[in-house]
């Protein structure tokens, strides 16, 4: 036994000394951008076999579940499945993962700008079992989170095997989202545009191919084994005229107010959650609110993805079907009260999910809401008696686009991805309507999407806007100087004297025994009675020491500090932790490492 386990340590060994010497040579014979693109090609190659392998299990373990319900009557087993489904998850996350792998797109984004694009590699598997288990068994989240987790944590663990830089690390990860996103959604342009939208990566000479070629190796892969067909069957059979643009505008001002209605919402109920410590109490609480929400609308099971089909195939009696009121399928105003309350509740079924300690994203549920809330807003006007026979299935198409753009805050990606979802580009011109106007909307009231709120509370939200971005990826304590001499309120002036000859520095903390920081004194203060002997015994520290014009937290962020220089003038302020003096900043240092920042990450 001994001998065989020396034999797997020899031959481990082995295979680490020739990859470190392939690495070697890799740098020596292949240029890092050819070899981006290499690796870019391999990451769409892994995250499409993800996404294939996610929507696989989520498949099998719904249709296993619900393949025998009723369709003209309610079925209790609603009332179970969900619940089971978190439970699971719960446990698989909490016992075995025994890491966050929650909000993944929100990760993802931490991971880019505080992490150096460092993601674990666990998540390259477990947010894709969590997930499929959640969804398979009826939570009401998205599959598209867990994807853009999981391709981010290929493309990031492959760039860390060889050795690249947080700059090229932080392409990979966009590498690994987009194919992510292009291969669950058969959409290469869309999962592009997320990464620049959403995840915020610039896009450059050096980005651009090394985007394209994973985004379009991960679709080739669907192709491949799912056929060329669209995601949502969708045939447009009533043409698009301009007489109906003033109602596509007003579709683009509802969407964004039920994209506000989602995102506080989905806040209150994430922030409840948060409230609750038990996570038993957590999975029965968010459990029960699901699986009560799913009997009563069973359109709310998993993705929901067959009711948008039915939607936009122009039939919406189907959406009841399986409920409790499967009896008022032809009645025009309950199907609206159905459809409305879908909308209304949907958020509540997402966040049940989630703070219940099952694993899901808010991509697909906001896809959802806005085919809801697009069929509800032509279906309204339709039979109010105005005669306008306003198209219930462009319109549903166009309420996707529309709460997509507000809630995730990227416009561009969610025209691309409605028409390539459903290959409805006949229809671009409203899209790009009800896009841009619901994004202007929600912009009115929330600044920033459902994903990066999160983070720019916290001022660690990477963006386009370059300087904000460099100051982002700038850490405190990289930039604190600790070389500077502390003295005594009671010490002596002839004592003060003796500690400036010991120091290079014009600026010495004044502190107490237990290291607090009471106040500064600066050398231009006391030039005029240092060389006076006389007062060498009668002046105390105590007496000429000043109080600095502000003080920086340690932990604070980059950008909040580079406002208090500003408010205040100074150039060196005090770094403190709790009132004890940790170190000094200076806006020098800040400068030179900006600069040092900005060079290394805009490298083209």
């Amino acid at each position: 036994m001994k001998l065989i386990k020396e034999k797997i340590q020899y031959i481990l060994q082995m295979l680490q000394n020739g990859f470190m010497s392939f690495v070697q040579w890799r740098q020596e014979h292949i240029k890092e951008r050819t070899f981006v693109i290499i690796l870019a090609l391999f990451v769409g190659l892994f995250a499409g076999f993800a996404a294939l392998l996610l929507k696989s299990l989520i498949h099998i373990i719904s249709d296993t579940l619900t393949s025998h319900m009723e369709v003209t009557g309610g079925n209790y087993l609603y009332l179970a499945y969900p619940v089971l489904g978190i439970l699971i998850t719960g446990i698989y996350v909490r016992y075995v993962v025994k890491d966050n792998i929650s909000h993944g797109v929100t990760r993802v984004l931490y991971s880019i700008s505080q992490n150096k694009s460092r993601l674990k590699p666990h998540n390259i598997f477990t947010s894709v079992t969590a997930s499929s288990i959640t969804i398979g068994f009826g939570g009401s989240v998205g599959a598209e989170g867990p994807i853009v987790y999981t391709g981010a944590a290929i493309g990031s663990n492959l760039g860390q095997i060889f050795r690249l830089s947080p700059r090229v690390l932080m392409l990979m990860v966009g590498c690994g989202a987009a194919a992510g996103i292009a291969g669950i959604f058969k959409a290469p342009i869309a999962g592009m545009l997320f990464t620049i939208e959403v995840l915020m990566l610039d896009l450059t000479t050096v980005s651009v191919m090394p985007l394209m070629i994973a985004s379009i190796t991960s679709v080739t892969v669907a192709y491949v084994f799912t056929g060329y067909d669209v995601e949502f069957f969708f045939v447009q059979s009533e043409p698009f005229v301009t007489q109906r643009i003033p109602f596509v505008i007003l579709l683009g001002v509802f969407c964004g107010l039920v994209s506000l209605y989602f995102t506080r919402v989905m806040n209150v109920m994430e922030n409840f959650f948060k409230g609750i410590e038990n996570p038993w109490k957590k999975t029965a609480i968010g459990g029960g609110i699901l699986a009560c929400l799913i009997f009563l609308f069973p359109p709310l099971y998993g993705e929901g993805y067959s009711s948008i089909t039915d939607l936009l195939g122009g039939d919406p009696s189907s959406i009841v079907n399986g409920s409790v009121f499967y009896g008022d399928r032809n009645n025009v105003w309950f199907i609206l009260f159905f459809i409305g309350a879908i909308i209304l509740t949907k958020v509540f079924a997402t966040s049940a999910t989630n703070g219940g300690g099952g694993c899901g994203g808010t991509f697909a549920p906001s896809l959802y809401v806005g085919c809801m809330a697009g069929f509800f807003f032509a279906y309204l006007f339709n039979n109010l008696g105005f005669d306008l026979d306003l198209s219930i299935k462009n319109f549903a198409l166009m309420g996707m686009a529309g709460v997509m753009s507000a809630v995730m805050h990227a416009p561009l990606m969610a025209i691309f991805l409605t028409a390539e979802l459903t290959g409805g580009y006949d229809l671009f011109l409203p899209l790009l309507i009800v896009s841009v106007i619901s994004y202007g909307t929600i912009k009115v009231f929330e600044k920033h999407s459902i994903y990066t709120m999160r983070l720019a509370r916290r001022g660690e939200l990477l963006t386009h806007h370059k300087d904000k971005a460099v100051l982002t990826l700038l850490k405190m304590d990289s930039v604190i100087e600790k070389d500077f001499i502390t003295v005594r309120p009671e010490m002596s002036l002839k004592e003060m004297v003796e500690v400036i000859s010991q120091s290079n520095r014009n600026l010495f903390p004044v502190v107490n025994n237990d290291n607090v920081l009471l106040g500064v004194v600066l050398l231009d203060d006391i030039r005029n009675i240092m060389f006076r002997p006389d007062l060498y015994r009668k002046m105390k520290v105590s007496r000429f020491m000043s109080m600095p014009p502000a003080k920086i937290e340690v932990g604070e962020n980059m950008e909040r500090v580079m406002k208090t220089f500003d408010d205040t003038g100074a150039w060196n302020l005090p770094v403190v932790e709790n009132g004890k003096y940790v170190g000094f900043v200076s806006k020098s240092k800040i400068f030179n490492s900006y600069r040092r920042v900005l060079r290394h990450y805009s490298e083209d």
